[in-house]
């Protein structure tokens, strides 16, 4: 029975919510256009701060009526205005009251309402539009859809400061992509908008900050154009440094210094400038002190981290800027139970959001200990500061867990930090949890720390060996991503480096010869000098040259030919002759070359190259043909006699000769050193 009176119990409660609303749109459809616009006018006021009523007019179907009244010519423009402010006022609700404006086509029904010359109209218009636009469930596309939109908003900027904010504020959140930066380049935006930076408006001139900032994002081109510009006879980086005085709102300092952030790493102002040394760094870092909002402190860490990213200047003077590595470390501790914070509404936002400012912290500090050692060891001695990476490896944010494997990575490149912090700490065992089930962009940053953990000094290299990671580090070897591709083959690259057999042994079994072949035709460079580099290091110390030789030569020795015949970079020709020169050093393995003609007269060809390095590994190879110290053992200084013999009548000798009157020393002195094996 209760079951039965549910549905009609909810029906009458929903009735009843709607009946209240249902008048309101009824007095739309009204023949007379007074009425018409009195019951826009007592919709306006029913409707401002009550979400409610927004989404009840909604669901009856108001905003199709409204705009259609907007769109009517026969509408008299005081009711197309008060339509245009209802629509605002219902876009100010909740995310699905924006979605069902924009299904209902507001966009291009606002802005066709803005050719109309009628100021009040249009600025009630760009009102809406603004709300619209800046809610993060709009598509900012739709301003790009008709070619006509950008540059009539242009040329109404000039009308009333009014419409120079709404404007601007669109322009600033719906410049995304490089793309949106040029049509909007393209149509004047640098000319129109820089004047607005001193309107006496602080709206007006924050937006066309905002806008200034999105638009000179990693974009050369803008970045080039705005260190030119001229603001009332001021240049305008200057105009950006007064605004990043300490008396001006910390809005204005931040959006200012990420201008001329976004200009210097464009290229547009040099590192060294004083108005990116004394004005914008040392804003940065005030942004970063506990004093500031979370939010604040997120953005000047965040937008300092990517200022002195390439710069190790920039990093040396940041990490003596007041405080600066230890400031950091009160962004994990925040907030705490005794935060200066009475607001309850405020403390509820910070506790939800404080994981950003742990991203921005491990983000800064990556920065900023990308390369100075001192720099590493200052932050690893921070107080808990492992403890605190480790445990950001594991965070339930995929941002912190990748900020964090940032952090670890660059402080990675510490072989100080390899030996001590990252044993100590036993860090290789959460980066190994980590590879395990992460998305693309997390694996890379962790593989990339992997590849350091696994070089030769690293104190982790065995435990990570002896945690079966190599079936791991193979399967990147197969994956879509080239830097997943290239992280894989360089950690197996450095696990190979004078390894025991067993290892190499284990490597070659678990790529498999198939796929090792595959990655030598690559078409990513970096992925092949990897390869290359791993089989290089496969082929060292003789018995494990003759061993893999035995069972892969015939594969090892095409791949090598087609290589040399194919157009490749000296570097990559150079590392195969190497793997060459190892073979040759081999006690049976150098067979593979000597009765191997066509690859003789390569290495001959290269001899003769006009690169020296290609010469030198060439003459590498040959050096290692016709050594006679193997083992004593009188058949295989027989077996050099041969080899000798046979590249003598090849024309080898003549061709060394030739090289021990080089001008490059080292390729005279490896032709000599092959010379006096003739005469040995």
């Amino acid at each position: 029975m209760a079951c039965l009176l549910e549905a009609p119990l909810r029906i009458s409660v929903l009735s009843e919510v709607t009946a209240t609303s249902r008048h309101y749109v009824d007095r739309l459809f009204d023949p007379d256009p007074q009425n018409v616009l009195q019951g826009v006018i007592d919709m306006k006021n029913a409707v401002i701060g009550n979400n409610k009523q927004k989404a009840n007019l909604i669901v009856l179907g108001a905003v199709p009526r409204l705009l259609y009244l907007l769109q009517q010519s026969s509408s008299s423009l005081e009711l197309r205005t008060e339509c245009a402010v209802v629509l605002g006022s219902l876009a100010m609700g909740t995310e699905n009251n924006i979605k069902s404006l924009v299904d209902c086509h507001i966009i291009p029904a606002l802005l066709q309402g803005l050719l109309c010359s009628d100021l009040i109209f249009i600025e009630a218009c760009l009102r809406c539009l603004r709300t619209v636009f800046i809610s993060p469930v709009t598509p900012v596309q739709l301003l790009y859809t008709d070619p006509t939109v950008i540059p009539h908003l242009m040329s109404l900027l000039s009308r009333s400061q009014h419409t120079q904010e709404y404007i601007t504020q669109i322009f600033a959140h719906c410049c995304k992509t490089p793309e949106h930066q040029t049509v909007l380049f393209n149509h004047g935006a640098i000319q129109n908008i820089a004047p607005l930076l001193i309107s006496p408006s602080y709206k007006v001139r924050m937006q066309a900050l905002k806008c200034f900032s999105v638009l000179a994002y990693e974009n050369a081109q803008v970045s080039m154009t705005l260190v030119n510009v001229l603001v009332d006879g001021e240049q305008l980086s200057q105009v950006f440094v007064r605004m990043m005085q300490r008396d001006k709102p910390i809005e204005m300092q931040l959006t200012a210094a990420k201008c001329l952030t976004y200009m210097c790493r464009a290229g547009a102002i040099s590192t060294d400038d004083g108005c990116v040394v004394l004005k914008t760094l040392p804003c940065l870092v005030r942004m970063c002190s506990k004093e500031r909002l979370l939010e604040e402190r997120v953005e000047g860490a965040e937008t300092l981290a990517y200022l002195m990213e390439p710069d190790i200047e920039l990093q040396r003077i940041a990490s003596v800027t007041d405080h600066l590595v230890s400031m950091l470390a009160d962004y994990f501790k925040y907030p705490s139970s005794v935060s200066a914070i009475t607001d309850i509404k405020r403390l509820d936002h910070d506790l939800k959001h404080a994981h950003e400012l742990r991203q921005a912290a491990f983000k800064l500090y990556a920065s900023l200990g990308s390369n100075d050692e001192d720099i590493r060891k200052k932050i690893t001695e921070t107080e808990n500061m492992m403890d605190r990476i480790v445990s950001g490896l594991s965070e339930s944010s995929i941002k912190v867990r990748l900020a964090a494997v940032r952090c670890l990575h660059s402080l990675s490149r510490s072989v100080q930090q390899l030996r001590t912090s990252f044993h100590d700490h036993a860090v290789w065992k959460p980066l190994m949890k980590l590879l395990q089930n992460a998305p693309d962009e997390v694996l890379v940053m962790a593989s990339s720390t992997l590849c350091n953990l696994l070089l030769e000094f690293s104190p982790s290299k065995e435990p990570i060996l002896e945690s079966g990671v190599i079936e791991l580090l193979c399967s990147l070897t197969q994956s879509d991503s080239p830097a997943l591709r290239v992280n894989g083959i360089w950690a197996l690259m450095n696990m190979a480096f004078q390894a025991d057999q067993k290892v190499k042994v284990e490597i070659v079994r678990a790529l498999g010869t198939e796929q090792l072949f595959r990655l030598l035709s690559d078409p990513d460079a970096n992925v092949l000098m990897k390869t290359l580099g791993l089989l290089r290091n496969l082929l060292s110390t003789r018995p494990h040259i003759d061993q893999i030789m035995s069972s892969h030569g015939k594969q090892i020795m095409q791949a090598v030919t087609l290589i040399l015949e194919g157009e490749h970079s000296i570097e990559v020709k150079e590392q195969t002759l190497c793997i060459l020169a190892n073979i040759a050093d081999g006690n049976t393995a150098k067979e593979l070359i000597m009765t191997n003609d066509d690859m003789l007269q390569k290495i001959k060809y290269y001899m003769g190259h006009s690169n020296v390095k290609l010469q030198l590994a060439a003459t590498f190879c040959i050096s290692n043909l016709i050594w006679n110290e193997e083992d004593g053992e009188e058949l295989m200084t027989h077996g050099s006699q041969e080899r000798q013999d046979k590249l003598r009548e090849m024309g080898f000798v003549d061709i060394l000769h030739k090289l021990t009157q080089a001008s490059d020393p080292n390729l005279c002195d490896r032709a000599k050193t092959a010379m006096q094996q003739y005469l040995a």
